[in-house]
């Protein structure tokens, strides 16, 4: 992964840049920041621009054993953690299980979330963690000496969604690691992570992309023929990942956007046995597409509630929403818009906490027939 890959970012490329030329790399880092910002990219060009055995001006020279290795990810001195699902098929609950399809998720395309990850490996039902079994690997690897680079580096994306006793077993590894060894974690929530681990990482805020980046990158896409490129960067609001749904809307978006209007038009005409059947398929899609689609709702309530106030200057809608708000705007307004937030925000807290989604759902959805009218 090369810097130049990467979109936007300048000013923090250079700081990455700056640490390695100026030998202050420090060993555990926290690069957060919020989806589609490239915090996941950042830290793999981080990586191999300090492995890189002939590092020019500004990015990795592309040629030598190191890059060409950390190109492919295939670098024995660069580790990857991510979280993942138990399964039947696997002795132990490790990342090792699912590198495969690390490794060809992130070549493709290194803008991705959780819930498009989760879908890849197939997780179903379940929640994506960093299990216990995670912190011995992680031990075992970094104890070892380096095969071929100065530093071995550790990725940990998403350790958010690490179990407390790993995190705890992490502890004194990251306070006072081996020699020459490298913590990278990217982390899309840090209020989440374990506050003894934070307080062990040098804090790196990844900001949204700006504008004029995210115009260039898209600029020269494939897929801008026809479409309005000032609306995209408008409402992807600095998320590449956002901005590259709004080229081509993905399945799983047009999907949250249905059942979103399904059960607020149900909603709205008390149509409780048709409500029974809708939460009935929503608590069958998994409890990570779950809450990705709770927080689709929650950002669809905000809009909506923007774009009643007749301000779209802030109200960030693709066409296909746009088309639903310009008839279902009205009925969220300043007397419901904070009483139906609440029971998304609360419908969000029980699913993460394992509760009964059909009744999760369906409680929810009878509770917005009295907030709607």
């Amino acid at each position: 992964m090369f810097f130049k890959e990467i979109v936007g970012q300048e000013d923090i490329k250079h700081r990455l840049i700056r640490s390695v030329k100026e030998q202050r790399i420090s060993h555990a880092q926290l690069l957060a920041g919020p989806e589609g910002s490239g915090k996941l990219a950042l830290a793999i060009a981080y990586a191999q621009y300090i492995s890189c055995r002939n590092p020019q001006e500004n990015d990795s020279c592309g040629v030598c054993p190191e890059c060409k290795k950390y190109q492919k990810l295939i670098h024995p001195d660069l580790h990857f953690v991510f979280p993942i699902v138990k399964s039947s098929k696997f002795k132990s609950s490790v990342s090792d299980n699912y590198l495969k399809e690390w490794r060809e998720m992130v070549l493709s395309n290194p803008y991705f979330n959780l819930d498009q990850w989760l879908n890849t490996i197939g997780a179903e039902n379940a929640q994506g963690m960093i299990y216990t079994e995670e912190s011995d690997q992680i031990i075992r690897k970094l104890n070892l000496k380096t095969f071929e680079a100065e530093y071995k580096v550790m990725i940990i994306w998403m350790p958010e969604k690490m179990n407390p006793v790993t995190a705890n077993k992490l502890l004194k590894m990251i306070e006072e690691p081996p020699a020459k060894t490298l913590f990278l974690l990217v982390s899309e929530n840090e209020s989440q992570i374990l506050g003894t681990i934070r307080s062990r990482t040098q804090l790196l805020n990844i900001p949204p992309i700006a504008e004029d980046s995210l115009k260039k990158a898209l600029e020269t896409h494939p897929d801008i023929a026809g479409k309005d490129l000032n609306s995209i960067i408008n409402l992807s609001n600095g998320n590449y990942l956002r901005a590259l749904s709004l080229l081509n809307p993905d399945e799983q978006t047009l999907y949250y956007l249905e059942k979103f209007k399904e059960v607020m038009r149900l909603s709205y005409s008390r149509k409780v046995p048709d409500l029974f059947i809708w939460a009935n398929e929503i608590s069958a899609i998994g409890r990570e597409k779950q809450k990705a689609f709770l927080l689709y709702c929650l950002k669809q309530i905000r809009e909506n509630f923007i774009a009643n106030a007749r301000t779209p200057e802030i109200s960030y809608m693709s066409s296909e929403e746009s088309e639903f708000s310009a008839r279902f705007s009205p009925f969220i307004n300043e007397k419901n818009v904070i009483s139906i937030s609440q029971e998304f925000e609360k419908s969000y807290l029980h699913v993460s906490m394992n509760g009964n989604p059909k009744i999760i759902f369906l409680d929810m959805a009878l509770k917005i027939t009295k907030l709607i009218r």
